[in-house]
């Protein structure tokens, strides 16, 4: 009908970012640290098998501790949004005139005129005031809140992925060519990665990929320079 307007749906790219985050983390670190894992002892001359062992070791253990840092570091943060939630609600039960006076000073910092800025607050705290002070004086958002699990799984399930990566190159290719494939293919991989990343995000694609493919490069030259001084050593 006409005389309906219709519905201005955006869809924002910041609702992306604790999982983009997570998944970004755990494929970069997937392919960095297994890639260099296999390149380091490679250069150390052990035999094939020991190799994609020593790569499969690498996932396994990069996966858990992945998981496991993500949802403590995710959870810490999720605690201390509560901890602030639980004092802004104790503040708005003791004392709401005081709370509405912040948060009307809060919109005229903002470039509200003060009558505009207090209705604004009046009309925001009587829908939600705990939802407007903690949007608005704490910035704790749906989009933007901490979610422990999901940041574990998608870090987990993205370095296993990432890592797979250079072990399915490593588990195919042999003799002293092995390292030469891992290396060069880990580096497109990273590539690939930091392009997706970019245009998931909304980045220049370019400096992102730039960026992950230079740590990638440094990382696994330090260790296959490592792997060779063992190997000489023995």
């Amino acid at each position: 009908m006409r005389g309906i307007a219709r519905r201005h749906v955006e869809r924002h790219r910041t609702a992306r970012i604790g999982w983009l985050r997570a998944a970004v983390l755990g494929a970069n670190d997937g392919i960095v640290s297994t890639a260099s894992l296999i390149v380091g002892v490679a250069a150390a001359h052990a035999s094939h098998g020991s190799i994609v062992m020593t790569g499969l070791a690498g996932l396994i253990a990069g996966a858990m501790s992945m998981a496991a840092g993500e949802y403590v570091s995710v959870h810490s943060q999720a605690d201390t949004e509560n901890a602030d939630l639980d004092r802004e609600r104790a503040e708005l039960a003791e004392d709401p005139a005081a709370e509405m006076r912040e948060l009307t000073a809060i919109y005229v910092g903002r470039g509200l005129s003060h009558p505009l800025a207090s209705q604004v607050a009046q009309a925001l705290m009587a829908h939600d005031a705990l939802g407007a002070h903690a949007r608005d004086e704490l910035g704790i958002s749906d989009a933007l809140s901490a979610r422990p699990l999901q940041a574990a799984m998608a870090s987990a399930a993205s370095f296993t992925v990432g890592a797979a990566m250079p072990l399915v190159v490593a588990s195919l290719a042999s003799g002293p060519h092995l390292v030469n494939w891992v290396a060069a293919l880990s580096i497109v991989f990273l590539a690939t990665l930091g392009a997706i990343a970019a245009r998931a995000g909304g980045a220049k694609v370019l400096p992102s990929a730039w960026r992950v493919t230079l740590w990638g490069v440094l990382a696994m030259g330090v260790t296959a320079a490592a792997g060779s001084l063992f190997s000489g050593v023995a």
